[in-house]
């Protein structure tokens, strides 16, 4: 399953995913996404593109993905699971639509 983001709908995914023989499960119109990893992969994101210089080949961009997970401070992850409960009730509020979490 997927959350119909752009990249996970070009033409490379779709073709290793058929080779893997993977079939695709709906992802339904304003369905949420809650799992926290979401925050972690916006924190990691955001630390890779603060880098200066930015990696400029994969494996660089591998070492500096690596080296920025173990630097993201045990106490912003330590938070994730406590928001939880008020993400799900801005989420029940909006009726499941956008929510500003």
């Amino acid at each position: 399953m997927d959350d119909n983001v752009r990249p996970h709908r070009t033409n490379i995914v779709d073709e290793c995913l058929q080779s893997e023989d993977i079939t695709r499960m709906d992802w339904p119109a304003y369905s949420p996404d809650l799992n926290p990893i979401e925050h972690m992969w916006d924190m990691l994101g955001r630390r890779i593109a603060s880098r200066q210089p930015p990696p400029t080949c994969l494996p660089k961009l591998r070492r500096a993905l690596l080296d920025e997970w173990c630097n993201i401070p045990q106490d912003q992850i330590d938070n994730l699971i406590p928001s939880l409960p008020r993400c799900c009730k801005a989420c029940i509020a909006s009726s499941g639509r956008s929510t500003p979490y």
